[in-house]
C-alpha cells in the first residue's frame, strides 16, 4: 500500500517541498526519467508563463498609476484654473501610490467645490433667464442646465460678475413693478373720475395685471409697459376732452341762468357741474364727475333751458338795451334810447332775424361799451375832480364877497374849514385841467374821435372853462384895486378930518378884504374900552396895538369838525 504523502501546512508549503512530494509520487508510479524530465520542463514553462503574465499586469498597473497621476494632476491643475482657486498642488515624491494618495484628496476637494460653484452658477443663471424673459414677455420660462454654464471659467469673478448682473436686473424688475403698479393706479383714478370699467381696461392690456387671478406674475414687459402708457395717454386726452365739454356747458349754464335769473336752489342740483369751470385737468378727482352719464344729464338741462330762452328772448334783449344804457349813463356817453329800442321792436316784430344771433350782437355791444368806458374812467374820474374844484371855487368866491363871513354865527367854523380846504384845492386847478387837457388829447388822438361829456366835446368845456376862469380872475384883481384906492382914500380923508367911530363898522370887518389861510389880515376887533366910547381909539392910537376880544357867545358856538362836500 503506498504511503500517503505527508501533509504540509499551506503556510509552509513551499516549491522545495512540492518538489519532494511530486518526486515521492513519481516514485510511486514509477514514471521514467524522461517522463519526470518532460513534466518538470513543462513545469517550469508553465511556472515562467505565469511569472511573464503577473510582470505584464504589473507593468501594466504601473502605467496606470502614471497614467492616472498624470490625469489626475492636469485635472486638478484646470480645476484650480477654473475655480480660480490658490491652491497648490503637491509635488510628485514617495512611490506611486504615496503621491496617488496625497494628490487625490486634493482632487476630489476640488470636484466638490466645483459641483459646488457648478451649482451657484445655474442658481443664478435660472434667476437671470427668468427675470430676462419677464422682461422679454416670454409665456414660458426656458429652463437652466449645465450645458450653459461655462465650466471652464468657474471663477469668483465670474460669480460675481453674475450676481451684479442678478442685481441690476431684480433693481430694474423692482422699477418696471413700480412704475406698472403706478401706471396701474393712475388708470383706476381716471377710469374712476370718468366711470370706466377699471378691471376691463386691464384686461385689455394684459390678463397678468388683474389681481384677481391667483398663481400668476405680472407682466412688466416693454410691451406691457408700453400699453399701459398708451391707455394713460388715452385716458387723460379722453378726460381732458369730456372736461373741456363740461366746462363749455357749464359756462352755458352759468349764463343760462344769468339770462333768466334762475334761484340759487335750482342752480344747486348742478353745483358739481359749475365747480369745474375754473378746475384744471390735474384737479379733477370725484369720482364720475366727468362719466358719460353726468354729461348727458347737463346736455338734457342746457337744451331744456335753450328751449325756455327761446320764449323770453324777447325780454331778454330788451333787458340787454338797458345794461347798454346803463353803461353808456354812467360814463356820460350820449345814447339815443327811444331810437335804440324803436328799432330793436321793428327786428323782433319783422321776424326776419334770429334772436339768439340779436343777442349775441347786443352782448358785443355791451362788451365793446364796457371797454370804451374803461378807457373813460380815468379821465371821467379826473373830469369830477375838476367838476368839484370848480364848485369849490365858485363857492369861495361868493364867501369871500359876504361882508358878514366873520360875524359869529351858527356854523361860521365850518365855513372857516371849508375855505381853507377849498383855496388848497382851488390852488391845484390849473395843473389839475392841464393835467386833464393832456389826458383827453391823448385818448382823442388814440381813438381818431372827439372825448364828449354830456354830449359836448370835454376839450371845449376845459378851455370855455379856462377863458372864464381867466376873466373872473382878472374881474378879481380889478375889484381888489379899486378897493384898495377906496381904502386908501379912506385913510387920507381920515387923517386929514380924525378917525370915525369904530362903533359904526361892521363887527370884525376887514379894511382890506384880504385873508391869509381864513383869518382876515385888517380885522377889526373891539377893545374892552371900545365898547364905551371914542376913548378905545385914543387909547388905540396910543397904544399903537389891538387887544382883541373873543365873542361872548363864540365858546357856545358847536365846534363841529365835519365839513361839506370840500372833505
Amino acid at each position: 500500500m503506498a504511503a500517503t504523502p505527508p501533509s504540509f501546512s499551506p503556510s509552509r508549503t513551499t516549491c522545495a517541498s512540492l518538489l519532494r512530494e511530486l518526486q515521492m509520487i513519481w516514485d510511486e508510479i514509477g514514471e521514467s526519467d524522461n517522463d519526470r524530465d518532460s513534466m518538470l520542463l513543462q513545469l517550469e514553462q508553465e511556472c515562467l508563463d505565469i511569472y511573464h503574465r503577473r510582470v505584464e499586469e504589473t507593468r501594466t498597473h504601473k502605467a496606470e498609476m502614471y497614467q492616472w497621476l498624470a490625469d489626475a494632476e492636469a485635472q486638478a491643475a484646470n480645476l484650480v484654473s477654473s475655480l480660480g482657486e490658490s491652491t497648490v498642488l503637491p509635488r510628485g515624491k514617495g512611490s506611486l501610490k504615496q503621491q496617488i494618495a496625497t494628490i487625490r484628496p486634493v482632487l476630489e476637494d476640488l470636484r466638490s467645490k466645483k459641483d459646488e460653484r457648478i451649482k451657484e452658477f445655474l442658481k443664478i443663471k435660472s434667476q437671470i433667464s427668468q427675470i430676462c424673459d419677464e422682461i422679454a414677455g416670454c409665456g414660458q420660462y426656458k429652463s437652466v442646465t449645465d450645458s450653459d454654464v461655462n465650466q471652464s471659467d468657474l471663477t469668483s469673478k465670474k460669480l460675481g460678475e453674475l450676481k451684479s448682473h442678478l442685481q441690476e436686473l431684480q433693481n430694474e424688475k423692482i422699477l418696471r413693478q413700480q412704475k406698472v403698479k403706478s401706471h396701474i393706479s393712475t388708470i383706476c383714478d381716471l377710469t374712476e373720475v370718468m366711470s370706466i370699467d377699471f378691471m376691463k381696461t386691464l384686461n385689455e392690456i394684459h390678463p397678468s395685471l388683474d389681481d384677481s387671478v391667483k398663481g400668476t406674475l405680472q407682466s412688466i414687459s416693454n410691451d406691457t409697459l408700453a400699453r399701459l402708457t398708451g391707455v394713460i395717454h388715452s385716458l387723460k386726452r379722453e378726460k381732458k376732452q369730456r372736461l373741456q365739454k363740461m366746462q363749455e356747458l357749464a359756462k352755458l349754464l352759468v349764463e343760462l341762468w344769468d339770462l333768466m335769473e334762475t334761484p340759487t336752489e335750482e342752480q344747486k342740483e348742478f353745483s358739481h357741474v359749475t365747480r369745474l369751470l375754473s378746475a384744471s385737468t390735474d384737479e379733477v378727482s370725484t369720482c364720475g364727475c366727468l362719466s358719460s352719464e353726468v354729461i348727458e344729464q347737463v346736455e338734457g338741462e342746457v337744451h331744456r333751458l335753450n328751449v325756455v330762452k327761446a320764449s323770453k328772448m324777447k325780454d331778454l334783449v330788451f333787458k340787454r338795451q338797458n345794461e347798454l344804457e346803463e353803461i353808456y349813463r354812467g360814463v356820460h356817453m350820449d345814447v339815443d334810447s327811444e331810437s335804440a329800442r324803436q328799432i330793436l321792436t321793428s327786428l323782433i316784430e319783422s321776424g326776419n332775424v334770429d334772436l339768439s344771433d340779436l343777442l349775441q350782437n347786443m352782448d358785443g355791444q355791451i362788451r365793446q361799451a364796457k371797454e370804451q368806458a374803461l378807457s373813460r374812467r380815468d379821465i371821467l374820474d379826473r373830469t369830477e375832480k375838476w367838476k368839484f374844484a370848480a364848485e369849490e371855487e365858485k363857492w369861495l368866491d361868493e364867501y369871500e364877497r359876504d361882508e358878514n363871513r366873520y360875524s359869529a354865527v351858527r356854523g361860521a367854523h365850518k365855513n372857516l374849514k371849508r375855505a381853507e380846504k377849498a383855496r388848497i384845492l382851488v390852488s391845484k386847478i390849473p395843473s389839475i385841467v392841464e393835467n386833464l387837457t393832456a389826458r383827453v388829447k391823448a385818448w382823442e388822438m388814440e381813438k381818431g374821435i372827439p372825448f364828449l361829456y354830456e354830449k359836448i366835446p370835454l376839450l371845449h368845456s376845459l378851455d370855455e372853462y379856462t377863458v372864464q376862469r381867466r376873466l373872473r380872475e382878472e374881474e378879481k384883481r380889478k375889484y381888489r384895486e379899486q378897493k384898495r384906492l377906496h381904502e386908501q382914500a379912506a385913510v387920507e380923508q381920515e387923517s386929514l378930518f380924525g378917525s370915525r367911530s369904530a362903533t359904526k363898522k361892521p363887527l370884525c370887518q376887514s379894511n382890506n378884504g384880504n385873508t391869509i389861510a381864513g383869518t382876515p389880515t385888517g380885522r377889526r376887533l373891539l377893545t374892552s374900552s371900545g365898547r364905551h366910547g371914542t376913548s378905545g381909539g385914543k387909547e388905540r392910537r396910543e397904544s399903537g396895538r389891538l387887544n382883541p376880544i373873543i365873542p361872548v357867545n363864540y365858546v357856545a358856538l358847536p365846534k363841529d369838525d365835519s365839513v361839506s362836500r370840500g372833505n
